[in-house]
């Protein structure tokens, strides 16, 4: 159950709290992890004011994407799980759609995400890759909210 668990990981602290999941539930089920982090338009658009070629916006965020990828794999060491990682930086299509394949192609049993949850017009607006994967995946996805600000939070947490 769960042997093959994909988490995608972007740095943020929902990410953060989709990959403690994972590493939790790896533990428990003697799993191991494949951590996926994507390089897309979006990230590359988001540092286009800091660097002044396209070449140093890609080298870096690459380099950034290899660095979050090993502090992800070292905590999975550190917890006792066996992780590799995946770095897609040739823009060959939305997170959703890599994330998709890569659980496809692994294959994977499970993906762990971590989410922001948000509804309404900033959903809308922002759109949702973790909403995208949950409707396409092609294996059960657990979906890792942020707690809401001043709501408590986690595993047993008083209701």
């Amino acid at each position: 159950m769960y042997q093959h668990i994909l988490v995608p990981v972007d740095g943020s602290p929902t990410s953060q709290l989709g990959l403690d999941e994972a590493l939790r539930l790896a533990a428990l089920t003697k799993g191991r992890l494949r951590l996926i982090h994507v390089i897309d338009e979006l990230s590359l658009a988001g540092s286009m004011g800091a660097y002044a070629a396209y070449s140093d916006w890609l080298e870096v965020l690459r380099t950034n994407g290899e660095e979050l990828l090993d502090r992800a794999q070292a905590q999975a060491k550190a917890a006792g799980v066996e992780a590799d990682t995946v770095l897609h930086d040739n823009f060959a299509g939305p997170v959703h759609e890599l994330v998709i394949q890569e659980a496809r192609k692994w294959p994977a049993h499970l993906i762990v995400i971590g989410t922001h949850g948000r509804r309404g017009l900033p959903r809308m607006v922002l759109g949702s890759s973790a909403e995208k994967i949950l409707r396409e995946a092609p294996v059960p996805v657990l979906l890792v909210r942020q707690p809401e600000a001043g709501g408590e939070a986690g595993p047993g947490a008083p209701a």
